[in-house]
């Protein structure tokens, strides 16, 4: 799908203190091309990727994805962490794709892609089969994984060139929808606590080939807690000894890549707009998809979108950027649209702004309303991940 660029968004987002997605230069998404070519098993991008990223050649190396743990996260609570701290100088955030979440960074990290190939476009999409909401990291109501992600995945193409990959997680990743679709290919290895984690990746390097070992426990106490409580300082503090542990640990010839999928902000319930409960936001619109910090806005048929849009805009004022779909596609925010991600793009694109979230009571759980930290938007504090790296 292409659309002729908007020259007017880049000025709307900017001046509302948003950073659109950057997906060729220093991205998320080459992170796992770029290791590739320093594997010896070069994927289409990956030397260009690794000569922008500066990773050296290796035959071993353990990529760590924290969850929730942007840039400039870290570097605000940099006294919680003296290893990782000791690694940021120097250092050069890594872009994450749009919108700032999981599911949609776990897509274009494992892909080498960007959300509008792989269709992980938010938390949760409206499924064009049926037209109902559907959840991508639970991956209730979306079908097979392989047939919603078409894209081959990096683990695919380095296994297919003899490269041993394992994924280090919980179990109840093993085999899921999220997994098959943004991380499928080699072999997965099962382990709860960090600390067994490290000790399985460890054992692993023993042998050459690549590491995969995630974390989410950052991301689950700033959702609860928020990003300057004290809990999230000590969830940091915890990482951060393991990974010192991880390092120093090392054999010879083997590397450490630490890097996150988004970053978080805590939120303002003043700030809070609920299309359940807004007139001005309900009428015309017939789902509401994403999250409460990127809203995909599916219309009922024979809505006008410029129409609906300025009506948002209208109730939101300073606290969202609303965009068409087009207008969010010509900008680039998805990366390269595929036909058959289209349809789960809203009608309107919406991303809000400092502190502020949109949320629809009808939909979600008292519970997720209620969350103290979120992500998914364009701020800075979402957007940029850390690339920190230990080579022995």
């Amino acid at each position: 799908m292409t659309t002729a660029p908007s020259s007017t968004v880049p000025v709307r987002l900017a001046d509302a203190g948003l950073v659109q997605p950057d997906y060729t230069d220093r991205s998320l998404s080459g992170l796992l091309p770029a290791l590739s070519d320093a594997l010896g098993s070069p994927v289409p991008g990956g030397a260009d990727a690794r000569a922008r990223l500066g990773l050296p050649t290796t035959h071993r190396v353990c990529v760590v994805l924290v969850d929730g743990l942007g840039y400039e996260n870290l570097v605000e609570r940099a006294g919680h962490a003296p290893f990782l701290r000791s690694l940021l100088e120097g250092s050069a955030p890594l872009s994450a794709g749009y919108p700032s979440t999981t599911a949609a960074s776990m897509g274009s990290f494992g892909t080498g892609t960007n959300p509008g190939r792989t269709g992980l476009v938010g938390y949760t999409v409206r499924n064009p089969r049926d037209g109902r909401l559907a959840n991508m990291v639970s991956w209730e109501g979306l079908g097979p994984a392989r047939d919603w992600q078409r894209e081959r995945t990096v683990f695919e193409s380095l296994v297919a060139h003899g490269v041993t990959v394992t994924t280090v997680g919980p179990r109840k990743f093993m085999g899921s929808g999220l997994t098959e679709a943004a991380l499928r290919g080699g072999g997965y290895r099962a382990a709860e606590s960090l600390p067994d984690r490290v000790d399985a990746a460890l054992r692993l390097l023993r042998e050459p080939g690549l590491v995969y070992l995630y974390w989410g426990d950052v991301d689950k106490t700033g959702h609860h807690e928020g990003v300057g409580s004290w809990q999230w300082g000590d969830q940091v503090e915890a990482l951060d000894g393991e990974l010192r542990r991880l390092a120093r640990s090392l054999p010879r010839g083997a590397s450490v890549v630490v890097t996150a999928d988004h970053g978080m902000v805590d939120v303002d319930p003043a700030r809070r707009h609920d299309v359940g409960t807004d007139a001005g936001l309900a009428a015309d619109v017939a789902l509401v998809a994403g999250e409460p910090r990127a809203l995909h806005v599916h219309l009922v048929p024979g809505a006008d979108p410029l129409v609906v849009a300025d009506r948002w805009t209208d109730v939101l004022g300073d606290d969202a950027v609303v965009l068409t779909r087009d207008e969010a596609v010509g900008a680039g925010l998805f990366g390269e649209v595929a036909e058959h991600v289209a349809p789960l793009l809203g009608d309107l694109v919406v991303a809000t702004t400092g502190r502020a979230t949109v949320v629809d009571s009808r939909t979600q759980t008292a519970a997720s309303l209620q969350l103290k930290g979120v992500h998914g938007s364009l701020t800075p504090a979402e957007m940029r991940v850390p690339l920190l790296a230990v080579h022995t």
